[in-house]
């Protein structure tokens, strides 16, 4: 199988999966698709290296976040906001009222604390193996989630969000 084959079957069969990475990321699934469409760019371009990685995913999921994270520095993106709507996708199961007021919440999270949560929570992974992804140390990693985790919950526990008014009846 060619190099090209290769990155186009990995990258066939991972698409949706970095698509639900992303998604909690920018709150956003055209944004989301530019971030998966960045990353599988990149991802192009050092093919050679990555496929060589011990662990394929977590070397793709890294650059996702990467991209996400520079994304973020760029003075463009602080001065042009290209929607402030959530989603009109319905959520899979559960509350969809909750699930709206968390995606709410979770986009007033500042991008590096974000970050952090959701590859700690959403992507499961291990302190290490955060500070792995981000390029930061252990306890910048904990500090993250734990602000991070402040602020989500400061956010849900605010008298609009329907999460707080539910605990009060």
């Amino acid at each position: 199988m060619s190099l090209d084959e290769e990155y186009t079957a990995y990258v066939s069969g991972r698409l949706s999966w970095l698509r639900k990475i992303a998604y909690p990321l920018c709150q956003d699934w055209h944004r989301a698709d530019d971030l998966v469409q960045t990353a599988i760019t990149r991802l192009y371009v050092k093919w050679r290296q990555a496929r060589a990685a011990d662990d394929l995913d977590a070397y793709v999921r890294t650059m996702l976040v990467r991209v996400f994270l520079a994304e973020q520095r760029r003075s463009w993106f602080s001065r042009v906001r290209l929607t402030a709507t959530l989603s009109d996708r319905p959520a899979e199961g559960g509350d969809r009222d909750l699930i709206m007021d968390i995606n709410r919440a979770l986009a007033a999270v500042p991008a590096r604390q974000r970050a952090t949560l959701v590859l700690r929570f959403h992507c499961d992974l291990s302190v290490e193996q955060t500070a792995h992804a981000l390029g930061c140390s252990t306890g910048t990693v904990k500090s993250q989630s734990a602000r991070g985790l402040a602020t989500l919950r400061s956010l849900l526990d605010a008298p609009e969000s329907r999460l707080a008014r539910t605990e009060e009846s």
